[in-house]
């Protein structure tokens, strides 16, 4: 099992311990994710010891309703488009904006391009950014050509472990089509959540050198991955009860150092993993609100510095 599937697997064994599947239906999901009965049980029981004992903190009791807080967000209309890729055509959801001041490559979580995605990138294009979120499995036929979420996951984390480079490539990809539709020498930004976020890093590690800046969101940092050769400004957003993830910050931020990037890693101390998605059952919408309002003022930043 590689890094990558490894922690699509304890994603799930994370929302068990959290009560927000049965334990009927995460062994079903690690089973698509070809982790064994045996395998199974035994990582549950670790994820929910590590709970019982503080480990990890949990996501619930926060006491917000999603009405007041999406209310607020207007996006703008998207559209799905199709464009060339390496292997074949790609699928996305696009969203302009009216006066675009740049463009933001959006990476959608181990769910895939869910309505929750497209929701991000019609506000970014509210926020004067045009935006394009691309699905990752788009030679599949899309999130669309699956079941459930589950096997969604269960697709992602198969590519993970026969071919992750694809991802990078597609993600290039996505950022040359980007650079298209916005206007030259527009600021370039790229924002993941969980596996998106992980994603993110994964395009750093590419020595992208087109990124202004970036935004992963929870995201796992790559064993050994390096960030020299970019020249993107990144704001890393955490939940402080996110100890799983959190755990590869102290990677992430020797390899910002070690590249000489402007970075900062942002810790939302009442927060868990997965505390964007307005649509999850982890959603808290002040650590929502307050990394939307960084995260745009971060892009703006990257812009008025003009790396080009």
């Amino acid at each position: 099992m590689t890094e990558l599937q490894r922690y699509l697997a304890e994603e799930v064994a994370e929302d068990h311990a959290d009560g927000i599947i049965t334990r009927r239906e995460a062994i079903r999901r690690l089973s698509l994710l070809g982790v064994g009965a045996a395998a199974a049980s035994t990582m549950l029981a670790a994820e929910a010891a590590a709970k019982a004992g503080g480990g990890h903190g949990h996501g619930h009791g926060h006491g917000h309703g999603h009405e007041a807080a999406t209310s607020t967000w207007a996006p703008v209309a998207r559209e799905s488009i199709t464009f060339a890729g390496p292997r074949g055509p790609l699928l996305a959801a696009w969203a302009p904006a009216t006066k675009p001041r740049g463009g933001v490559l959006v990476i959608h979580e181990n769910r895939g391009l869910t309505e929750h995605i497209r929701n991000v990138a019609g506000r970014f294009a509210a926020s004067g950014y045009s935006a394009l979120a691309l699905d990752l499995l788009s030679e599949e036929g899309g999130t669309g050509a699956f079941p459930g979420e589950a096997e969604v996951a269960a697709k992602l984390s198969e590519i993970s472990g026969a071919n992750p480079g694809r991802f990078d490539e597609d993600m290039k990809a996505a950022l040359t089509e980007l650079q298209r539709r916005v206007p030259r020498k527009a600021t370039l930004g790229a924002i993941g959540f969980c596996f998106g976020g992980g994603m993110i890093w994964r395009l750093l590690g590419t020595r992208e050198p087109r990124l202004d800046a970036a935004a992963p969101f929870y995201g796992p940092f790559p064993t050994g991955a390096s960030m020299k050769g970019n020249k993107a400004n990144v704001l890393g957003v955490y939940g402080g009860l996110d100890a799983r993830v959190n755990g590869t910050m102290p990677a992430a931020k020797a390899a910002l150092d070690e590249a000489r990037l402007d970075y900062e890693l942002l810790t939302f101390t009442e927060a868990d993993h997965a505390f964007f998605n307005d649509t999850g059952a982890r959603f808290q919408v002040q650590a929502a609100e307050e990394a939307w309002r960084r995260v745009i003022g971060w892009f703006d930043d990257a812009g008025d510095h003009d790396h080009r």
